[in-house]
C-alpha cells in the first residue's frame, strides 16, 4: 500500500495558536514522510514573513520539505482551488472545540471545506509545541462503502505515529432494535436482536481488517466496539469517554438545506470536537 498523505497542505492565519500549529503540523508530516505546504492567504508582509521564519527555525524536522506560499483572495476558494491544483492528499486546519467558538483559522468556511474540498482534511483542536505522543484512535465503521479506506488509513496513521490501539466503533441505529418491551419475554427478544446485530457488525469488520496490510497493524491492539443509538453522535461520544487521541471519520457525501435540517452523521461531531478529527475522503 502507497502512502496515502505525501502532500500535506496547511492553511494558517496569524492567530496566538499559531506556533502551537506549525510545531505540530511540521511533526505530522514528518511522521508522514510528507511534502509540506503552509499557506497564508492574505498580504505577504516583511513582520508576517518574519515570525514564520522564526518558527520554522525551532521546527526540528523541517528539511528542504516544507515550503511557504502566500496568495490574494477568498480563503475557501483559495483553499479549495490550490489543494486541487497541488493534488492535495491532506488538508490540515487548527480549531476551537466548540461550535459557539467555532473558528478554524477560516471562520465559518470550515463545513463547506469538510464538504467540498478534493482530499482528506484533518482538524486539530489541541496543537502542541512538544509531542504528547499519539496513544488511542477511534474510527468509524459503519457499513458504507468508503469505511475500508478509513480504517486502513486510520491503521496508517497509528503506524506513523506510534499509537497502540485502535477502536473500531460500529454504530447501530435504535430503531433497527424495534422492539417494545412489556416483559420479561420482549426484554429477552430485544436482548438475543442486539447481540445478533453486534455479531453480524462484528464479522463485516473483521472482513475489512483482512485487507489492512500487515506492516500498519503489527503491535496495535485491536478493538472493536458496537454502539446503540445516533449516528455520529455516539462515536464522538464514544471517543471523548474513551479518551481517544484521534477520531477518523467518513467524509460527507452531500449537501444542502436537508442535511441542515436533518444533520449528516459528522455534523454532530463537528459541533462539538471530542478529539482531533480525521475525514478521510476518496481522492477525486
Amino acid at each position: 500500500m502507497s502512502k496515502p498523505f505525501e502532500t500535506i497542505l496547511f492553511g494558517f492565519a496569524f492567530s496566538p495558536t499559531l506556533k502551537m500549529n506549525i510545531m505540530e503540523t511540521s511533526r505530522i508530516a514528518h511522521f508522514f514522510g510528507a511534502k509540506l505546504i503552509l499557506l497564508h492567504v492574505g498580504d505577504k508582509t516583511p513582520d508576517k514573513e518574519n515570525e514564520i521564519k522564526q518558527i520554522l527555525a525551532k521546527v526540528k524536522h523541517q528539511g528542504d520539505r516544507v515550503s511557504i506560499q502566500w496568495k490574494p483572495g477568498r480563503p475557501e476558494a483559495v483553499l479549495l482551488e490550490t489543494c486541487q491544483d497541488l493534488k492535495v492528499d491532506l488538508l490540515i486546519l487548527g480549531a476551537l472545540q466548540h461550535e459557539n467558538l467555532y473558528q478554524f483559522y477560516v471562520g465559518s468556511i470550515a463545513r463547506k471545506l469538510t464538504r467540498k474540498v478534493c482530499c482528506s482534511v484533518l482538524l486539530l483542536i489541541k496543537p502542541s509545541e512538544e509531542r504528547i505522543p499519539c496513544q488511542h484512535v477511534v474510527v468509524n465503521g459503519l457499513k458504507d462503502e468508503d469505511t475500508p479506506l478509513a480504517i486502513s488509513n486510520a491503521f496508517y496513521v497509528s503506524h506513523a505515529l506510534g499509537a497502540k490501539q485502535i477502536t473500531i466503533v460500529e454504530e447501530i441505529r435504535s430503531k433497527e432494535v424495534a422492539v417494545d418491551i412489556k416483559d420479561d419475554r420482549s426484554l429477552k427478544k430485544a436482548t438475543i436482536l442486539k447481540e445478533r446485530l453486534k455479531h453480524r457488525e462484528e464479522s463485516r469488520v473483521n472482513g475489512i481488517l483482512k485487507s489492512v496490510p500487515r506492516e500498519f497493524a503489527q503491535g496495535i491492539k485491536v478493538k472493536t466496539q458496537s454502539i446503540f443509538g445516533k449516528r455520529g453522535y455516539s462515536i464522538g461520544h464514544y471517543a471523548q469517554v474513551a479518551r481517544a487521541d484521534l477520531l477518523v471519520m467518513n467524509a460527507p457525501k452531500k449537501t444542502g438545506l436537508i442535511d441542515r435540517v436533518f444533520p449528516h452523521d459528522i455534523e454532530y461531531i463537528l459541533s462539538d470536537l471530542p478529539t482531533d478529527l480525521l475525514i478521510v475522503r476518496k481522492k477525486i
